[in-house]
């Protein structure tokens, strides 16, 4: 499933986004939690702050 996914990013308007994986801590148990977003190549600087 993984791999269909991936090649249908690199086809046409795929290409244009970037996938962010930022790292935050839970305020509930202080864990680190890992989000994943998929962004707009332009907007990938606003999105890691």
């Amino acid at each position: 499933m993984a791999k269909k996914t991936v090649a249908s990013l690199q086809k046409g308007e795929g290409r244009t986004y970037s996938k962010v994986i930022k790292m935050e801590r839970s305020p509930k148990t202080g864990a680190y939690v890992f989000r994943e977003e998929m962004v707009p190549n332009d907007a990938v600087q606003a999105a890691l702050k």
